[in-house]
């Protein structure tokens, strides 16, 4: 297998900044104001209206007039106590107004087409339903032999990598409801022996934060899968790659290649809203 570094670097757009503004067009008091919400959300501590004024060189009027406007949006809270200022809810409700109207598929899609390009693999996201995980999306790989699932394409989650890594999501009374026995019996649980051997094997998942599997569910295919999480840490969906298990050597599975899985769902995280990863 060969991994080809990544060689498209962001730019200043693509990360957010904007290359040479027409001043004409700056409305200087928004502009301000946007800066003091930045640097409520990244610096040290809450500062005071002083420490305001001085960051953006402007007089202590000038800043307390952008401060009161903000907080009486809600965006700004003042602390009489300390006579500091700190964000204010409606930061919170902004940030997930934005979060909530990025659809899963459309921001994972750009990581899924660079992980499969940096490891020849078919790389594939995913959901849980029920005992289910459901193919939300493939990115298939450019050799002419690969595994073939499609989207929307359902597995069992206990037998797959991304359901396993979903399933790990889940508190273990969960999981026991989810894979109680029915009326009729028990349903196939296989290669586990019941639900007490499945949650042992969830718990392993769960520490290790990755499911590495070669010739599991189907024989032949190897895969590794990692969790997407989002703005609150909660798992939400998975990704995988698979390959001919053939093509794979053990110390490949286990190295570069769940390496890149894991990156690159934390790339896919963070831009779901994750901030703090562990």
């Amino acid at each position: 297998m060969i991994y080809v570094p990544d060689s498209n670097p962001a730019t200043p757009l693509a990360t957010g900044g904007q290359a040479s503004p027409d001043e004409r067009y700056l409305v200087p008091a928004l502009v301000r104001g946007l800066s003091i919400l930045s640097s409520l959300s990244s610096g040290p501590g809450n500062p005071t209206l002083s420490e305001v004024a001085a960051s953006l060189a402007v007089t202590r009027s000038s800043a307390y007039r952008l401060l009161y406007t903000l907080g009486h949006l809600g965006f700004v809270d003042y602390d009489a106590r300390t006579k500091t200022y700190a964000l204010g809810p409606q930061v919170l409700a902004l940030g997930y107004g934005y979060l909530a109207s990025r659809d899963i598929t459309e921001v994972a899609t750009p990581h899924l087409e660079r992980l499969r390009d940096r490891t020849g693999c078919s790389a594939h996201l995913g959901e849980l339903h029920g005992r289910e995980v459901v193919y939300l999306a493939r990115i298939p790989t450019r050799r002419l032999v690969s595994s073939t699932v499609h989207v929307g394409t359902r597995l069992p989650a206990h037998a797959t990598t991304m359901g396993r890594i979903l399933l790990s999501g889940l508190a273990d009374d969960d999981i026991r409801e989810r894979y109680q026995e029915d009326m009729a019996g028990s349903f196939n649980l296989s290669p586990f022996a019941g639900t007490p051997q499945l949650l042992e094997q969830i718990a392993a998942d769960r520490t290790n934060g990755v499911v590495v599997q070669n010739s599991g569910y189907e024989p032949g295919v190897a895969s590794v899968a990692a969790p997407i999480r989002d703005v609150t840490d909660r798992i939400v969906a998975a990704i995988n790659v698979s390959a001919v298990a053939l093509l794979l050597s053990e110390a490949e599975l286990n190295g570069p290649l769940k390496d890149e899985v894991v990156a690159a769902a934390a790339m896919i995280s963070r831009d779901l809203g994750q901030r703090n990863p562990q």
